[in-house]
């Protein structure tokens, strides 16, 4: 639909919305860009606090997988009429919370009424327009490093339905709680070469992986055995524990996919479990993978290696 609508031509439009990039970045000056993103969703855990700080945590993700530092957000928040309205105090305070420990001024917001409640912000940060990290810059020979395990996706819906097991909620909070800027910070250090970047979101490993190697025009292999996962994920598939937009992911990008033989069912399908507050994704020089993995991991970072960039060919993605 987004390519349908018409092109406005500006040139301090650094990323726009047609590469398909985590977030949009604006030039302003010769040595600072704006960083822009926005997103907001249903609750995916019951305690209101929480789902406050995913939220927070979730939006954002984006300005750090661009490499940037957040500055100030906008709250976005739909609550029912007759809601309680300590529920929503929890949930602000919650996302607060997030925003403060990311240095993050919230400036403001805006609410309506709405039977389901949806919350999330718009956030502002800054980056050096030489210093980007987009989704389509990877290069053949880069080693891809994963900084959070993969399974919210499953997990939140085995939560909605009653069946999770409090081990698998704790972790999947955990996760869902943990800002990407440590991360961010050690990759975006000047040490290590990093040449590409994404956060693993709604369209889930697979689905993001494939915006990284269609924009750069390479392929790209992934070991499945490599891949980190929560605990209880695995689980979950097995149980049908499936959300929607799994299903939706797998119709849409799994053409583009080549399974080597034996990989396990649950393991092609979690590869397609829509993420909140995912991980970043790194393609960084093979040179510098273990030292930046060492970095990661130092510096609590629950980081792997989990495959490499690969001439562009076909299959687009290959699962091994």
């Amino acid at each position: 639909m987004l390519g349908k609508l018409a092109r406005q031509h500006d040139p301090n439009v650094l990323v726009g919305f047609d590469k398909a990039d985590d977030a949009g970045v604006y030039k302003i000056s010769d040595d600072q860009a704006l960083v822009q993103t926005v997103d907001f969703f249903t609750p995916v855990v019951d305690d209101p606090y929480t789902f406050g700080q995913i939220a927070a945590t979730n939006s954002l993700s984006d300005v750090y997988a661009m490499g940037g530092r957040p500055l100030s957000a906008l709250a976005i928040l739909c609550f029912p009429d007759k809601g309680d309205i300590s529920i929503l105090e929890q949930i602000l305070a919650g996302g607060l919370s997030k925003m403060m420990e990311a240095q993050c001024t919230v400036v403001g917001g805006h609410s309506v009424r709405d039977p389901e409640i949806k919350f999330g912000y718009a956030v502002t940060g800054m980056i050096h327009p030489d210093r980007i990290w987009t989704n389509s810059s990877a290069m053949v020979l880069d080693a891809l490093i994963l900084t959070k395990p993969l399974g919210t996706g499953v997990i939140s819906t085995a939560i909605k339905r009653g069946e999770a097991k409090p081990a698998w909620i704790d972790a999947a909070t955990k996760s869902m709680t943990t800002l990407n800027a440590r991360a961010a910070t050690i990759a975006a250090s000047g040490k290590f070469r990093v040449h590409s970047a994404t956060d693993i979101t709604g369209f889930g490993l697979i689905g993001h992986v494939r915006e990284m190697a269609m924009g750069g025009d390479v392929s790209i292999r992934l070991r499945s055995a490599a891949l980190p996962l929560l605990e209880g994920a695995l689980e979950c598939v097995r149980a049908g524990y499936i959300p929607g937009g799994l299903n939706a992911n797998r119709d849409f990008v799994e053409c583009m996919v080549g399974y080597e033989d034996g990989i396990p069912a649950e393991l092609k399908t979690i590869m397609f479990d829509p993420q909140t507050a995912g991980g970043l994704l790194l393609s960084v020089a093979r040179e510098d993978a273990g030292s930046l993995l060492a970095a990661l991991k130092s510096g609590g970072v629950a980081a792997a290696e989990i495959g490499e960039i690969l001439p562009q060919g076909k299959p687009l993605i290959q699962v091994v």
